[in-house]
């Protein structure tokens, strides 16, 4: 089956890819296995040269890189251009930071001892579709300044989203090999991933595939990293700015057409502000401007498949059925495009799976809450555990939610982001592991335990005595 490339504003074929051949996984995968054993040995400084032309190249070709992220998966323009230079800021975070990251750890003991990071191999990396450059940027920065090598299977959607970035590491300078674009269809990763000649795998994906990248990697006795779906909540309590905080939850319900694993999915309002909240919520959202997604003044741009609109609307369709009322929005947009209205929903009962379920699309739920203790017990409330939003001003509330919530990332007064300098990963259902930070640059390190012992002093084995 052709990899295709489709814009989702139009549904028309842009262009159309063949899978690898067994024989050109192998290729590829001999010629990444070569790299491994000679890349670790250029020097740190090289790689941080190349690292930092690669942000150059990413910054100077902003616009028609941006262009193809758009074209293959339906967000703004503008929001595209954020997104390459934010892959940009990763990898000059990355280029200044490794060597502190990478200094070997001297632990006081009778010797002398110290941990030293030493890179893993070649690693796999399973990436998906909405964030097509964001996504990878931040495996590929950390991985290839530890002296790591990187195949990418991209989602079968952004071929060309893969092949760029595989072009720019290639012209930013790295060493042959150190970095390689799979066209490959789902099927083939699992022969990819059982290759002995790969030393660990990392995905970004859906629970399922999760599970399927999880097992095959522990029967394999691999290390594995998974970032997976959320359903992210968003507490609003009394002391909030509520201007502030409606402002920004609608942003952090929308961005990217609320494909996104961190986009706010739940929020969870007390009672005291909810009927305030729900109005300016509401209003906000029937604001925004859906359309095309190559014009400047387009804040919704349509969703990337129609395979992903069907599903967004049938679980909107099911929680209505279950009791669910809707405030705005509701439907699927007619046309050729994948345009999805934006989408309010209250009275969600707790028994309708969409209650638990993640919505990858512009489509908010609002729930009341009692108090603190209730909101807290409703954010909790989900099998996953990606990160979450709290607003108030109240320095007590703040400390309660910030240890009683069940994250990976806990946001008071912002909006949940990513940045290159902060560990990001969940917990539960939402995957384990670390990505970005120093964390993340060391989930592909061996943490190599070094003991040097002078013979003279070294005490007589019990035997011996």
């Amino acid at each position: 089956m052709a990899i295709q490339s489709i814009n989702p504003a139009t549904n028309k074929l842009i262009r159309s890819f063949e899978p690898l051949t067994e024989d050109a996984i192998a290729e590829k995968l001999t010629l990444a296995f070569e790299a491994s054993r000679t890349y670790p040995a250029v020097p740190l400084e090289h790689r941080a040269l190349c690292m930092r032309k690669l942000a150059s190249l990413l910054e100077h070709e902003t616009t028609d890189l941006a262009r193809t992220i758009t074209l293959e998966m339906g967000k703004p323009l503008h929001a595209a251009e954020q997104e390459v230079l934010k892959c940009a800021t990763a990898c000059r975070y990355y280029a200044d930071n490794a060597a502190r990251i990478l200094t070997p750890e001297p632990i006081a003991t009778e010797n002398h001892s110290y941990v030293r990071w030493d890179p893993l191999g070649v690693i796999l990396a399973v990436m998906p579709w909405n964030f097509p450059f964001w996504q990878v940027f931040r495996f590929l920065a950390p991985a290839l300044m530890a002296g790591n090598v990187g195949l990418l299977k991209h989602a079968s959607n952004v071929p060309q989203c893969a092949l760029d970035i595989e072009s720019l590491v290639r012209r930013a300078g790295f060493p042959r090999g150190t970095f390689q674009a799979l066209l490959i269809e789902a099927r083939q990763v699992e022969r990819v991933l059982a290759d002995p000649r790969i030393a660990a795998v990392t995905l970004t994906g859906s629970e399922p595939a999760g599970r399927a990248i999880a097992a095959q990697a522990g029967w394999l006795i691999k290390k594995s990293v998974l970032e997976l779906g959320g359903s992210d909540p968003f507490l609003v309590l009394p002391s909030a700015d509520l201007n502030a905080a409606v402002e920004t939850a609608v942003r952090a319900r929308l961005v990217n057409a609320g494909q996104s694993c961190i986009a706010a999915k739940r929020f969870i309002i007390h009672e005291s502000i909810y009927d305030a909240f729900e109005k300016r919520f509401v209003a906000l959202m029937d604001s925004m401007k859906i359309g095309d997604p190559m014009k400047e003044d387009t804040d919704i741009g349509p969703l990337a498949t129609a395979k992903i609109a069907e599903e967004l609307e049938t679980q909107v369709k099911a929680a209505i059925n279950e009791g669910a009322r809707v405030l705005t929005g509701g439907e699927r947009m007619l046309g050729n495009g994948n345009y999805f209205e934006p989408t309010v929903l209250t009275n969600v009962p707790r028994s309708s799976p969409v209650y638990r379920e993640e919505l990858f699309g512009p489509v908010a739920m609002l729930f009341p809450a009692r108090d603190l203790a209730e909101a807290i017990e409703i954010a909790n409330d989900t099998p996953f555990g990606l990160a979450a939003s709290a607003w108030t001003r109240d320095p007590a509330e703040q400390q309660r939610l910030v240890s009683e919530l069940q994250s990976g990332a806990v946001f008071i007064n912002a909006m949940v982001a990513s940045d290159p300098r902060l560990p990001f990963g969940g917990i539960k259902h939402s995957g384990y592991g670390r990505e970005l930070s120093a964390a993340g640059m060391r989930e592909f390190l061996n943490a190599k335990t070094v003991v040097l012992a002078s013979p003279v002093s070294a005490p007589p084995l019990a035997h011996e005595r």
